[in-house]
């Protein structure tokens, strides 16, 4: 499906679900129309945001330390946003109340910055009740979109049998049934991030089973290199679906039982990030873009290891040596960087660092505004 940019958020979704019913359709874009000015009337031209984990390390930090103090909760993510110039925030709900979803509406609102949940999926009919009311706080703070993962951790470090990971599988697809029906109640909408568990077809096969219209793609720039898919081809995939957005660059390095994987600065990595944020706006006028640029250690993709095939039956040898000659061609100019090696307050030095130059690029380099 192409979607011509003058198209609204309701009418792409409409095309891509034609055969709907004309209620459904009328029914979304009806639920649009209140709730668009935050987003697509306010927001779609705002300044690339900062999702929460790419303060992990400020994030409820004890390091006493007046230049780069602590964030204790949404409120002072939203603060600092305001003040590097970001246009929105990803931030969770959890342990919120009615009166802190209220403050936070009313700070964002004087700030001027949008607001998108981050939620996790209940695994029982139990806990749907407290993802019901997590739904209830993002979208009394102003949220329209709420990002969710089926998986915490990483496909190749969590499973060790095809079995453990079907098993997953139809958890997950049971999870996302339970929640369809509140996202759909609240006119709120689900974005599942490809988050180092799926590939790109499987997801896509999820969403077509869901064949909801509230139910999206939050579209990570980078995590599938790790799952040997092809960026560009990942993102061509999944655009047509996609909600929300993680923003990255990546960078790479060879090592004895595989890669080196690293988020690195906006414009020093190997992705084609102009070609993506286009495509993204092309398919979802309405759509804003948050960075998520995590200041760590390379992470290990060891794809020559017989562990890391155990859940990988249908991928193939040419996908590997694809990868790895992506791996080889784009080395990165220097090492990878490490911040194991530096102490609490150096590590906040280099996630500031990061952020801001990475917002930087995105202001000067980018077609976000």
């Amino acid at each position: 499906m192409k979607a011509s940019t003058n198209l609204s958020f309701q009418d792409v979704a409409c095309k891509k679900i034609g055969r709907r019913s004309f209620l459904q359709c009328s029914t979304l874009a009806a639920a649009t129309a209140f709730t668009s000015p935050a987003i697509a009337q306010i927001f779609k031209d705002a300044p690339m945001g900062i999702v929460v984990h790419t303060y992990s390390h400020r994030w409820h930090s004890e390091v006493n330390d007046e230049k780069y103090p602590g964030f204790q909760n949404a409120l002072d993510l939203l603060e600092h946003c305001h003040q590097v110039g970001g246009g929105g925030v990803q931030v969770g709900m959890r342990d919120w109340t009615q009166d802190f979803a209220g403050k936070v509406r009313s700070r964002r609102e004087k700030l001027g910055l949008y607001l998108e949940g981050s939620i996790r999926l209940p695994k029982t009919p139990e806990e749907v009740v407290t993802f019901e009311q997590e739904l209830k706080w993002a979208k009394e703070a102003g949220a329209q979109v709420v990002r969710t993962v089926c998986l915490s951790g990483r496909r190749y470090e969590t499973f060790d049998s095809l079995a453990a990971f079907q098993g997953f599988k139809q958890q997950s697809i049971k999870s996302l049934e339970l929640v369809e029906p509140i996202v759909r109640k609240h006119h709120m909408r689900l974005a599942v991030e490809n988050h180092k568990d799926w590939r790109a077809p499987e997801l896509i096969d999820m969403l077509k089973h869901l064949d909801s219209e509230w139910v999206g793609v939050t579209l990570d720039f980078g995590n599938s290199i790790s799952l040997m898919e092809n960026p560009m081809d990942v993102v061509e995939a999944l655009v047509p679906y996609v909600f929300s957005t993680h923003v990255k660059d990546m960078a790479f390095e060879e090592y004895e039982d595989g890669f080196l994987m690293s988020e690195v600065q906006l414009g020093k990595g190997v992705l084609d990030l102009p070609r993506i944020v286009s495509l993204c706006r092309k398919h979802n006028p309405d759509i804003v873009f948050n960075l998520e640029m995590i200041t760590r250690d390379p992470l290990k993709i060891p794809c020559l290891t017989q562990a890391y095939w155990a859940t990988f039956p249908e991928v193939n040898g040419k996908e590997l040596a694809r990868t790895l000659q992506m791996v080889r061609e784009n080395r990165y100019s220097t090492d990878l960087p490490l911040i194991s090696n530096l102490d609490s307050v150096e590590k906040l030095a280099a996630e500031e660092k990061n952020v801001r130059n990475s917002l930087a690029y995105s202001r000067n380099s980018l077609p976000i505004t």
